[in-house]
């Protein structure tokens, strides 16, 4: 055996180490729960082993959950994968220093991933600082509601805009439809003594109330303040989203439903053709029912989409340019599919605010672009996704640039 072979060995046989001693740390803390499905996902992911082939929702339907092929289109699989990726993401947001690796599960795929600790002289990426609402902040999710409100009224004075290809199955399908809005959680931090000091705050690992109790009973020294104060907030690009999109889908026969992101479940999807309005990162179970066949893959921040074809990188700058007269870069993204459980779902989304607002009025436009409309007219069960550069300057969306449209990998 030549020298690197037996590195490679070497390499391998401590990298399977570390996913086996990793897969111990992780159930040994409790964070997975002492039993039941939760507990059964990861044994079966973790028997795979770091580098083994990710499952399918097959695979995983039957041999975790007991259920018969003939029952494996539900979104069940996709709900638990969702809910252990989030809770491993939790656990290392409160586990401190990492100093072995972690455990992941990349978006998009059934398997779990062993990534080893950043080197000391590689710069970290910069942590995602918790989110203060400013004082204007609870006004501004009103604000959005009375946008669209106020648009939708606009349009229905002035005539049924033309539905153009992408929207027309929804609209001759006997399933309701309901509009998925990405919505974010905040609470609150009081400080009894001093209570006119509070304020809400954004956390991007505590997305609900028993996220922000979990957090609380594991580290209550950083928590002891904080308390759950039923909110929830709306970026505002959602208002303008929903402005070009519900005079197109307010023309089904049956009643339109709105719902925010956090309160989609398995159910919704056996029900209604779903449309989501919103920012990647508030996609909630919608990123995993998306992502699991998609031709991009979320990067390590939302502000980021990879071609799983090219490895390209497509990184959304407005959040480092927004204060600053600069051009920047960001992105929207659509998609239309078939859900396995039969559900259409179409997602339009932004990785920022300009991207969202540049993309709704261009796939709520009557006259498509040609690419988008082809793959409109000759879509199939699979579907087809676009991604668009957006240009912007301090928020105003300037100009739009297709980078790419094709059908949804097979």
């Amino acid at each position: 055996m030549n020298d690197t072979s037996a590195d490679l060995t070497e390499s391998t046989v401590g990298e399977t180490a570390a996913f086996a001693a990793e897969v111990a740390r992780v159930k040994s803390s409790g964070v997975l729960g002492e039993a039941g499905r939760l507990v059964e996902l990861f044994d079966f992911l973790a028997r795979r082993g770091a580098s083994a082939e990710p499952a399918t929702q097959i695979e995983i339907a039957e041999t975790v959950f007991g259920q018969a092929a003939s029952e494996s289109d539900d979104a069940t699989a996709r709900v638990y994968v969702h809910r252990l990726r989030k809770r491993l993401e939790e656990f290392y947001a409160q586990d401190g220093e990492e100093t072995a690796g972690r455990l992941t599960i990349p978006s998009g795929t059934y398997a779990l991933r062993f990534a080893p600790p950043a080197r000391q002289e590689e710069k970290a990426p910069e942590p995602r600082a918790p989110w203060t609402m400013p004082k204007w902040g609870l006004s501004a999710v009103l604000l959005v509601a009375l946008i669209g409100a106020f648009w939708f009224g606009r349009a229905v004075e002035t005539g049924a805009p033309e539905v153009n290809p992408v929207w027309r199955p929804f609209l001759e399908s006997d399933r309701p439809i309901v509009i998925v809005v990405g919505d974010y959680y905040i609470f609150g931090e009081i400080d009894p003594m001093n209570p006119e000091s509070g304020r809400l705050i954004r956390e991007f690992t505590i997305n609900s109330k028993t996220d922000l109790a979990r957090a609380q009973e594991s580290d209550p020294n950083r928590y002891e303040m904080t308390e759950d104060m039923g909110l929830n907030y709306l970026p505002f690009s959602s208002a303008y989203g929903l402005a070009e999109l519900m005079p197109i889908l307010t023309q089904h026969h049956k009643q339109v439903t709105i719902m925010p992101a956090s309160q989609v479940t398995s159910d919704t999807f056996q029900t209604y053709n779903v449309v989501y309005i919103g920012l990647i990162s508030g996609m909630g179970l919608l990123e995993d029912v998306n992502f699991m066949n998609s031709g991009f893959i979320v990067g390590e921040s939302y502000d980021e989409l990879i071609d799983s074809r090219t490895r390209k990188s497509y990184i959304s700058e407005e959040a480092r340019s927004l204060a600053s007269t600069q051009y920047y870069s960001d992105y929207g993204y659509f998609t239309e599919f078939h859900e396995p459980g039969g559900a259409l779902v179409a997602v339009v989304a932004g990785a920022r605010d300009t991207g969202l607002r540049g993309l709704a009025p261009i796939i709520a436009s009557g006259d498509l672009p040609g690419d988008i409309a082809t793959l409109a007219k000759g879509r199939n069960a699979k579907g087809f996704e676009v991604l668009y550069e957006i240009k912007g300057q301090q928020g105003a969306d300037l100009s739009e640039k297709l980078v790419t449209a094709r059908p949804r990998p097979s």
